[in-house]
């Protein structure tokens, strides 16, 4: 085996246990709960017949009938929830654990009980996985004012690191047990090579086909541990790791830092192709400099819910350097980048500041676009950043504010005309999510006005709105929308934005609020470079995202024309800017390790989703079309699964369960200028290249 070889195969499995192993520790904690809580919800729901089967049936020798049952259901209700929540987890498993082996052994010896005690004493000795409210106390808790918390938090530091490696080989002899008994000539070579711990993970593996029929369910669980977490110290595949490691440090991880002249990557833009690319170098040998001009990396799907005051921007975003705290190669620069010296290779910064790289990422991703009219900015404001969503959401507010203020007909009627240009996904949420806010959200709220009465109009100037999804999906959107009260406007052309309206298609239409989200614009990237860009300022690119003429150059995401998706444009999608930053950090470590160059980019859709309102959502997926509910509930598992934090999942789980209940928006808070814009307080308009980096 090479070291190259060897190398992969660690991370590989570290992967795995990253991916799998919060999954399998929640997973194991549920099945549990819900055995232990089956049991005591039916002891209580008939406590003669408990008293009865605690008499006669499974007596203790050692216990009077009563006090069994009542301490037996008092464990199988009260410790169930905390396992589920992940709250006192190994406190909570001590109790249940000592319930099942008093079944094994005082009353009828299953397999069964063994793996449920295998199991709770792997949760006993080793705790709650990251999916746990454990983990999440476990940072602040040992410094808080609690008396003993200190200490007790070295006690169970102590208790997994010595009392782990005996409990995994206890997992593996139960294991090897069970299938040595089950007579089967290749289990039996199996867990052989299992109570020995040689090819553990594998062995592991391969014995779940052999699943006892009384274990459905556990088996896998029980299997899964050793096959996620490994065998563990006592092991022999744990003297074969060291005895590679001996020869090859890095596997180790006892490299010692990378030098100062160690080849440097600079990425440009902490969005999801940045943030992709810099992950992918994380065992590079380089060391990786990561610039962008906030600190924060923004989940943008969900911008419009800050802007219609469903969700606080910290429910979206994630501080950057706390996303790359664990990847020691790894440098955050907080930084404006105003051009890049090619022939110096520096990448030059608004404060003066020089970065020299060896190679360049360029992941600055667009801001919207007014098709040459930058005049109408100040007047229909974009969504792309935190600020634009806080504005937005400010000016949506103040709406209802002033139209509750005046006495005007005409007036009031303006101040509650929304206005959203553009048809596309981005568009048509932020379109029904203003209608659902204005005749579910400000219910009751007001006086003077009824809210429910806003006319919210979404302009499209082509044939229909979402025209990237099959027109069955299109119509069926717009008849959504239409349900909700927004008037949908297809084939229409703004031709004029000022502060008392819009004009379309040579109809006014006095509106006091309008939105913008009919294109966008890449950021200088390609004047930064100096190449000649497309008509929406992206930057054209190779087969394998470099830049043409550029050495160790390369752009990805929104900032790229990259033709990789069967010669057509990779769309401007998140997937699509993930996908191409981990192709170019496989590029980079190929060429930094001296190995082939990958096969040419090629962006593999996963699909297109958009939601239009409460239980309104359209999804395609090629042949698989969904529309109504089914698609409102995944494109909401997808939007939580794929933001950056547990603390925001749970967040925006939460938030959006409790405005899904009460039809309530929880953050509707006016901040900034409490007055609407007007044409003298408007900033004079700057052309988008020059303000997007």
């Amino acid at each position: 085996m090479s070291e190259r070889l060897a190398i992969a195969v660690r991370d590989a499995l570290h992967v795995a246990q990253r991916a799998a192993g919060p999954a399998l520790d929640l997973a194991i904690r549920l099945w549990l709960a819900q055995a232990f809580w089956v049991s005591g919800i039916v002891k209580l729901h008939d406590w003669s017949q408990a008293l009865y089967l605690a008499q006669y049936e499974y007596p203790v020798s050692w216990l009077d009938p009563l006090p069994a049952a009542w301490i037996g259901a008092g464990i199988e209700l009260l410790c169930p929830p905390l396992l589920v929540l992940g709250l006192a987890t190994r406190f909570a498993a001590l109790p249940m654990l000592a319930l099942v082996l008093v079944a094994q052994f005082a009353y009828r010896p299953l397999d069964a009980h063994l793996v449920q005690a295998a199991l709770l004493a792997w949760l006993a000795v080793m705790g709650a996985g990251p999916l746990s409210l454990d983990r999440r106390l476990a940072r602040g808790l040992p410094d808080s004012a609690l008396p003993f918390a200190k200490p007790a938090a070295r006690v169970l530091e102590a208790v997994t690191r010595l009392g782990g490696p005996s409990v995994q080989l206890a997992l593996r002899l139960l294991v090897a047990g069970i299938v040595l008994r089950s007579g089967d000539p290749v289990g039996s070579v199996g867990a052989l090579l299992l109570a020995f711990g040689l090819g553990s993970r594998l062995v592991a593996l391969a014995l779940a086909g052999l699943i006892p029929a009384s274990a459905a369910l556990s088996w896998p669980l029980l299997l899964g541990v050793v096959a996620v977490f490994g065998p563990g110290p006592l092991s022999l595949d744990h003297l074969v790791r060291q005895s590679i490691a001996r020869r090859w440090p890095r596997l180790a991880g006892t490299t010692p830092p990378l030098p100062e002249d160690a080849p440097h990557v600079v990425v440009v833009g902490g969005g999801f192709g940045g943030l992709a690319a810099v992950r992918g170098l994380a065992q590079a040998p380089c060391r990786v400099t990561l610039i962008d001009r906030r600190n924060h990396h923004l989940f943008q799907p969900l911008l419009y819910q800050v802007a219609t005051a469903s969700l606080s921007p910290a429910d979206i975003a994630t501080p950057i350097r706390s996303l790359l705290r664990d990847q020691g190669n790894a440098r955050v620069l907080l930084g404006r980048v105003v051009g890049v010296d090619s022939d110096t290779r520096a990448v030059r910064l608004e404060d003066g500041r020089a970065v020299a790289y060896d190679h360049l990422v360029l992941a600055t991703g667009a801001r919207h676009g007014y098709f040459g009219r930058e005049e109408w900015e100040p007047f229909a404001p974009g969504l792309k950043k935190v600020e634009d969503a806080t504005e937005i959401r400010r000016r949506l507010l103040l709406a209802f504010e002033e139209a509750e203020n005046s006495d005007d007909p005409s007036l009031r009627r303006a101040f509650l005309t929304f206005v959203v240009v553009g048809g596309g996904p981005t568009g048509v949420e932020l379109a029904g999510a203003i209608a659902e806010l204005a005749r579910h959200g400000l219910e009751g709220e007001f006086r003077a006005i009824d809210p429910a009465e806003a006319r919210v109009l979404l302009v499209q100037s082509a044939p229909r709105i979402l025209p990237t999804f099959p027109e069955p999906l299109s119509a069926q959107a717009a008849a959504s929308l239409e349900s909700l009260g927004v008037t949908v406007l297809t084939g229409s052309a703004v031709e004029a934005v000022d502060e008392s309206g819009v004009t379309v298609s040579g109809t006014r239409i006095a509106a006091r609020t309008v939105f913008w989200a009919a294109g966008v614009v890449a950021s200088p990237a390609a004047r930064w470079l100096g190449v000649e860009a497309d008509r929406a300022g992206r930057v054209p690119v190779g087969p394998d995202l470099s830049v043409p003429g550029l050495d160790n150059v390369f752009a990805i995401g929104d900032t790229a024309l990259n033709r990789g998706w069967d010669g057509q444009p990779v769309p401007g999608l998140a997937p699509a800017a993930k996908q191409g930053g981990a192709h170019v950090a496989r590029v980079i470590r190929a060429r930094l390790e001296g190995r082939p160059a990958p096969a040419p980019f090629r962006y593999r859709h996963a699909g297109s989703l958009a939601t239009i309102g409460r239980k309104a959502a359209v999804a395609d997926f090629g042949r698989l079309r969904l529309t109504g509910a089914a698609a409102w509930w995944l494109w909401g598992v997808v939007h939580v699964l794929f933001l950056s934090g547990m603390r925001n999942r749970l967040g925006v789980a939460v938030e959006w369960f409790w405005a899904y209940l009460t039809l309530r928006q929880g953050t509707r808070l006016i901040t900034g200028p409490a007055s609407a814009p007007t044409a003298q307080a408007a900033a004079p308009p700057v052309p988008a290249l020059e303000r997007a980096s």
